[in-house]
């Protein structure tokens, strides 16, 4: 009996112990909010067993000390961001109004990226189209191609790609390309990748899982490389929320057509790109190509100013965040967004609020059924306060709207990779790019005019129809958000 009772008594301490421990890692963690620190206590005390294995695996964002060693060693051996070489014309300085320079100074703070003049924007008619214009590009190149994408699926466009590359391969150019080793598993342990290989197409795995079991043990096995980055002889980049895929996207088919936006950029902006894509690909492949962003730039055409953003577990917290919500205090007249994954923090939240309680024209739109069922809950439970503050809410019907898009006064356009939720703020590499330009922003907003076209507008008479419990569900799975 003693013994009995000693061994409870051991698995008792042992186990208060453990809560105990965690309890303080969780209170002590940086760069966390209250309402995560609150949220992650009561898992762990109330869920004993699966509270622990849940805070192991889910509870910090850590890619590993090792990783981030790495990524520093790698940007100190990179050229000053913002001193990438090329000619110092007068196209090259950024054309800015004083009263929106304070936007691009925010952007500045992530990379140390400088808004720079001299370039030349075109926005893709539609997913295929892009792919077509990468296609053509990439025959086109004389010295280098570089891609990272996040899903690269081996569909039609998924292949093109590949057979692009072979070709240019082939016929000496240098090709580099990084697939996620999540979300492009597929096309990784396909036939193509090997062929690529065998033609002469340099590739890496971003964030390699390797053993399930052991990868927590270097940080969580969820922090992925999310960016979309092409970039072509230095001079040419892509920007946009395209993975390289079909638009059917088969993988997830009856969510389609999936709704993208890509931008085609020529000039000083490709540098800054190429300089993302050097860090990542020295991070994974172990090659140094920071030869490439010291190469000298032929001089500049006047073109609009441009900002590469990017970020990720390795750059500064909260950075994502801070330039969404600068953009939602900049705004003047009106605000239009496009996301498919809307779970803010409650900065965020309140910003978007405020800018439609202060008359700006506020409007964000979502797809109607959206392919994360958590996500589109936690969503919905927004909208209510959204709605009452003044902000438009429509819901897209043409299939997946994945589009990430942002425009400011009809001025400023922000698009790229990030969503506004807390994966692409805390756990995903992302990439965007911030500009000025009023006459591309016009096409931008036009874009997605088209969207609302599409759309259905949602009421505050629609939402108080919700029965509780739809209400109780979007309002429990939003709860959870500070989890992830």
């Amino acid at each position: 009996m003693l013994s009995g009772m000693t061994a409870s008594s051991m698995v008792i301490i042992l186990h208060v112990s453990i809560q105990l421990a965690l309890i303080a890692r969780a209170l002590l963690r940086p760069h966390r909010d209250p309402a995560s620190r609150i949220a992650w206590i009561v898992v762990i005390v109330s869920l004993p067993f699966a509270g622990f294995m849940a805070y192991l695996l889910l509870g910090e964002t850590s890619i590993g000390r090792r990783r981030v060693e790495q990524m520093k060693e790698i940007i100190a051996q990179l050229p000053d961001p913002g001193k990438l070489a090329g000619t110092d014309d007068e196209y090259q300085k950024p054309a800015i109004p004083e009263r929106l320079l304070h936007l691009f100074l925010v952007g500045r703070t992530v990379n140390g990226f400088d808004p720079i003049g001299g370039n030349r924007a075109e926005l893709m008619k539609d997913s295929n189209a892009a792919i077509q214009a990468m296609v053509t590009d990439i025959d086109n190149a004389r010295e280098t191609v570089h891609l990272i994408f996040y899903i690269w699926l081996a569909d039609n466009n998924g292949c093109r790609i590949v057979e692009a590359l072979k070709r240019a391969a082939a016929r000496g150019v240098t090709c580099r390309a990084i697939a996620d080793d999540l979300g492009s598993r597929n096309m990784i342990s396909s036939t193509h990748w090997q062929a690529m290989r065998e033609a002469g197409v340099h590739l890496a795995s971003a964030l390699p899982i390797g053993n399930p079991l052991l990868r927590p043990l270097k940080g969580r096995i969820d922090l992925r490389n999310h960016r979309k980055i092409v970039v072509i002889d230095n001079q040419i980049t892509y920007c946009g929320s395209q993975n390289c895929a079909d638009p059917e996207f088969l993988v997830k088919a009856k969510y389609a057509p999936w709704v993208d936006a890509m931008m085609r950029f020529e000039g000083p902006i490709a540098r800054q790109n190429q300089y993302l894509f050097a860090s990542d690909w020295q991070a994974e492949a172990g090659e140094d190509i920071s030869v490439l962003l010291r190469q000298p730039r032929p001089p500049l055409q006047c073109g609009m100013t441009a900002q590469v953003i990017g970020t990720g577990p390795t750059v500064r917290f909260s950075a994502m965040p801070e330039v969404f919500e600068s953009l939602m205090y900049g705004a003047r007249r009106e605000l239009i967004i496009s996301t498919p994954y809307y779970v803010p923090d409650e900065s965020m939240q309140s910003a978007l609020c405020a800018c439609a309680r202060r008359g700006v024209d506020t409007t964000i739109i979502f797809p109607a059924r959206n392919d994360s069922w958590i996500v589109g809950a936690a969503s919905r439970s927004y909208y209510h306060d959204l709605l009452a503050s003044g902000v438009s809410i429509f819901e897209y019907q043409g299939g997946l709207l994945h589009t990430k898009s942002l425009t400011l006064d009809g001025e400023i356009t922000l698009i790229g990779s990030a969503n506004m939720d807390r994966r692409s703020f805390d756990l995903n590499y992302e990439n965007n790019i911030l500009f000025y330009d009023p006459s591309m922003t016009a096409e931008m907003r036009q874009r997605q005019q088209e969207y609302l076209n599409n759309s259905t507008a949602v009421t505050a008479d629609m939402v108080k129809q919700w029965n509780w419990q739809r209400r109780l569900w979007h309002n429990t799975i939003a709860m959870l958000g500070p989890l992830l």
